[in-house]
């Protein structure tokens, strides 16, 4: 891995500051017809930009599970694991064409399955390993027939020659079900549900907290710089087939806006800190969709960047605190830590107040670009995109509070002495780690900025299409306009610090509440009731997290039970079975076993039972003819109403 640094860096130098692209054909893989498959490689300025993020941030996160698995009996196998995380992603982002990237694409979530599913000793790693796996294939489902159709409709999957051609089939028209489709948005939309399936936005979220269950060094390879990044990076590489889609890019900015509010919302009523963490990542990943959404590549790729150090500092820094606590994770028996853990304390101040936007640190140069570019570009038909994202802003500054005041400034630790006693700093190796990201959490954004989203700069002048006169507007935005973003994270502090020192005060807050009738007359105390808040706080978002896995499990397993029950059970293993060759077979063979027959009566009814199974055959053979006659003649039907 320090290797591959080192050569990321070289061609970071090599590629972008000497502003170049270098293209590689390696050999031909797959010949049929005029269809010419060649596996190369495509370095850029997005390609070795995310080559460092992946290389860099793979580093630190190998050197830091040295310690923190050096006593699992399975270690080979977890760092292992880990350099194919590595591997796949690289061969994702290196890729040239469509189908090369999708090798890439099932490689990481292959990789996350097993990653996840580390500990498969324990039920709930196999569950989340599980639902990772099957809400991604449903997602790449939908890539999978993206890049058919582009295949289909071009006759080639490398990216150059596609973006060459799009401008030549952005007018064609499809007919379906009598209504018509544009061929590109059809492509964009089913690329956009690849990408958000992956990138765990909003309806596709719900496998990322729970991906949880795998060792702390997974969590933050998995959330800063492989699997989740894939889906923007989808996004980014291909931006030129969503610029022409004007309905996808705003389903895009309105998704992420969704994703990032809700996903920072959820994350204040979580108790566990990977889980929180987890939220964060699925919020901030928002973030970089939605500025997508409103054309803000460069900004989306400077956030990507920014989010891989700082996230990753927050995993390895809880995880210090979680392996110093003998695998404790959950917030409520923390507290006065500080003396325990003095540099980690240090580092994710420095991690938290680069996620909130705290100005002057990584975050902040990243995050108010996308706010203030939404604002001065798309505020008065965008104005809803803007609102969630000052929002989400708020809600950022609190759940990094709350986590913060938790551990390391309550008064009392709620755990068992034993555990407090023995409680320790981490080791040098994971020192290390998250000091060098802590390092790069406070410097990286400010020497970065002018480099990717500078007046005048035009690093990314190859890889996407806007006007820098946009980079313009954002420096003449009113001051105050400006400062909003600080002026919400500062609430979203107070307002978690004030929340915390109520609870903390009043112990005893629930029979205080329900005993004192007066309260409910001051609007504010309202919420607190134990009836409403308890149901709000506890049903929705801190157990069921907005009812989506209820929704999952209950309506849409629902379903699909019904479905298995009809088709497989009532049908399949039913009626047709009876029909045929199962329920033929049994009444043949209780018929001759009931009467002794001759040679010749037996062969005849073997010639019988055969005859059976033919015309059997024969009739579900031209019933299924007749649907598909049927379907055919309704679709010609609504066809011919239509012109």
């Amino acid at each position: 891995m320090f290797f591959a640094v080192l050569i990321s860096f070289f061609l970071y130098f090599e590629i972008c500051l000497s502003d170049t692209i270098v293209i590689i054909k390696l050999f031909t893989w797959m010949q049929i017809g005029i269809f010419n498959f060649k596996f190369g490689l495509l370095f850029d300025n997005l390609t070795c930009t995310m080559l460092l993020i992946i290389c860099l941030i793979s580093f630190f996160v190998h050197i830091y599970s040295v310690e923190y698995m050096k006593n699992d009996p399975f270690f080979c196998r977890f760092v292992s694991y880990l350099s194919l995380f590595t591997f796949f992603m690289e061969i994702l982002v290196t890729s040239d064409n469509l189908i090369q990237m999708f090798i890439g694409w099932e490689g990481v979530g292959l990789c996350s399955y097993l990653l996840i599913n580390f500990w498969y000793s324990r039920i709930l790693a196999n569950k989340a390993a599980l639902k990772a796996m099957i809400m991604n294939r449903i997602s790449d489902i939908f890539l999978l027939i993206g890049i058919l159709l582009i295949l289909l409709k071009l006759k080639t999957i490398e990216y150059l020659i596609i973006f060459d051609l799009i401008k030549y089939i952005e007018k064609d028209i499809y007919f379906f079900l009598g209504y018509q489709f544009n061929f590109i948005d059809v492509i964009a939309l089913l690329f956009l549900i690849g990408a958000v399936g992956k990138s765990a936005q909003l309806g596709f979220h719900t496998w990322l907290p729970d991906a949880m269950e795998g060792p702390t060094p997974v969590s933050a390879l998995l959330h800063a710089a492989t699997m989740v990044t894939a889906g923007v990076f989808l996004i980014l590489r291909c931006s030129i087939i969503f610029s022409n889609s004007e309905a996808i890019l705003f389903t895009m900015a309105i998704w992420g806006g969704l994703t990032a509010f809700f996903s920072a919302f959820v994350s204040l009523f979580q108790d566990d800190i990977k889980k929180i963490i987890a939220y964060s990542t699925c919020s901030q990943l928002g973030y970089m969709v939605f500025a997508c959404g409103v054309s803000n590549y460069a900004g989306a790729i400077f956030h990507l960047f920014n989010h891989a150090f700082f996230k990753a500092l927050l995993f390895l820094g809880a995880g210090i605190i979680i392996h110093g606590l003998f695998n404790e994770q959950d917030l409520r028996k923390m507290g006065r830590l500080t003396k325990i853990f003095p540099i980690t304390y240090i580092c994710l101040i420095i991690g938290f107040l680069a996620i909130s936007g705290f100005p002057f640190y990584t975050g902040f140069y990243s995050k108010d670009f996308i706010l203030e570019f939404t604002y001065s570009k798309f505020f008065i038909n965008g104005s809803i995109i803007y609102i969630l994202g000052i929002l989400t802003a708020c809600c950022t500054a609190g759940y990094c509070s709350k986590i913060l005041y938790i551990i390391f400034m309550n008064l009392k630790f709620m755990n068992f002495n034993k555990i407090i006693l023995k409680a320790h700093e981490g080791s040098i190796m994971m020192l290390i780690s998250i000091i060098s990201l802590a390092m790069f959490s406070l410097v990286i954004g400010y020497i970065m900025h002018d480099l990717m989203i500078g007046i005048g700069s035009f690093f990314w002048g190859n890889n996407f299409n806007f006007s820098y006169l946009e980079f313009l507007e954002i420096e003449y935005i009113k001051l105050n306009i400006k400062l909003l973003p600080l002026f919400i994270s500062v609430l979203g502090y107070l307002i978690i610090i004030l929340f915390l020192n109520f609870l903390k005060n009043n112990e005893k807050e629930s029979y205080f509440l329900k005993n004192n009738w007066k309260l409910f007359t001051i609007f504010p105390y309202f919420f607190f009731n134990a009836g409403f808040f308890n149901y709000l706080y506890n049903e929705i978002f801190l157990f069921n997290a907005g009812f989506f896995n209820y929704l999952y499990n209950e309506i849409f397993l629902f379903i699909f039970k019904i479905s298995y029950l009809i088709n497989i059970k009532w049908l399949d293993k039913g009626y047709l079975e009876f029909l045929g060759p199962y329920g033929s077979y049994k009444l043949v063979k209780s018929f001759i076993n009931k009467f002794k027959f001759s040679i010749f009566i037996n062969y005849l009814l073997l010639f019988v039972f055969f005859l059976y199974i033919l015309i059997i055959a024969i009739v579900l053979f031209c019933s299924y003819i007749l649907c598909l006659f049927f379907i055919g003649f309704v679709i010609l039907v609504i066809e011919i109403k239509n012109i």
